[in-house]
Formats: C-alpha cells, structure tokens, sequence
C-alpha cells in the first residue's frame, strides 16, 4: 500500500507543470524578431521615450523569448508603431484650483508575422500617470518616465506573446 501510495506521488509532482512567465507558447517555426525605431509622433516630444521604448523592448524579448533579434526585412516577428498621445490634464480639483494633473500616454503598436500575415494586428495601448498640480511636466517626467517606459513595454510585450 505505502509503494502505492509513493508511486501516485512520484507519478502526480512529474505531471504537474506550472510556469511563471508571461508568455504564450510560440510557434516553432518562428525563430526571429526585428523591432523597428518606436518613433514619436504626439504633439509633446519627450525626447526619452523613443530611443528607451525601441532598447528597452528589444531587450524584453531577447530575455523571455527564445527568439533572435535580427535587423533584416525577413523577421518573423516584426514589430513597429508609434506615441501617438502624450497630453496632461487636470484630474482633481480643490478649491479653485488644480490638485493633480494626469499625463495621457498611448502608444500604437503595428505587429507584423511574416510567416502567418492572419496573425498581423495594430492596437492601442494607454496608460495615466497622476502627478501633483504643484509640479511642472518637466518635474514630473523626471520620476514618471521609468513607469512610463516599463509600463508600456509590459504592454507591448503582453499583447504580441500573451494574448492579453
């Protein structure tokens, strides 16, 4: 009975298989990525986010995806897209007065797969960031800016390998 029992054990923790990463199963097949400048195109110009966006999410893939980066028009996986709204508004009010701004960000993402042109999609990704109304922009990008980059690279990366 207790062999029984061990080899149930044994049997059960050998089947069971969880893994924590945020990707979805990718086809064997596809063994190449490219990621094209991420531009900027909103009325603001944070001179940050671009070149950090584009390095960033290059980086995201090479350390959770087996796939390869290459600079070719022949990628598999083959990505590109833009800011396309970065604006402040005013969020809360006290008094008369402004008492926290929140910055708008959205980016359009353009995923192309080379081998199967049904999976090819373009969406939009938006994220807020509330900051006091006693900082300018410039202030608060200072300490928003990570968030930012990080946010929107999860984004990015979540809708291309998650299916989120």
């Amino acid at each position: 009975m207790t062999i029984c029992f061990f080899v149930v054990i044994v049997f059960s923790f050998n089947t069971c298989k969880y893994s924590f990463k945020d990707t979805s199963p990718i086809p064997a097949e596809i063994k190449t990525f490219r990621v094209n400048y991420l531009e900027n195109k909103a009325r603001y110009i944070n001179t940050q986010l671009s070149p950090q966006l584009t390095e960033k999410l290059k980086d995201k893939i090479r350390g959770n995806t087996r796939l390869r980066q290459v600079n070719e028009d022949s990628a598999h996986y083959d990505i590109s897209g833009y800011v396309s709204d970065y604006t402040v508004s005013t969020s809360g009010i006290s008094g008369n007065t402004a008492s926290s701004n929140r910055l708008s960000v959205s980016f359009h993402l353009i995923f192309k797969n080379n081998l199967d042109i049904s999976k090819n999609f373009e969406t939009d990704i938006s994220t807020n960031y509330d900051f006091s109304a006693s900082q300018n922009l410039s202030q608060a990008e200072s300490t928003l800016t990570p968030d930012i980059i990080k946010n929107t690279i999860d984004g990015i990366f979540n809708k291309i390998f998650s299916n989120w």
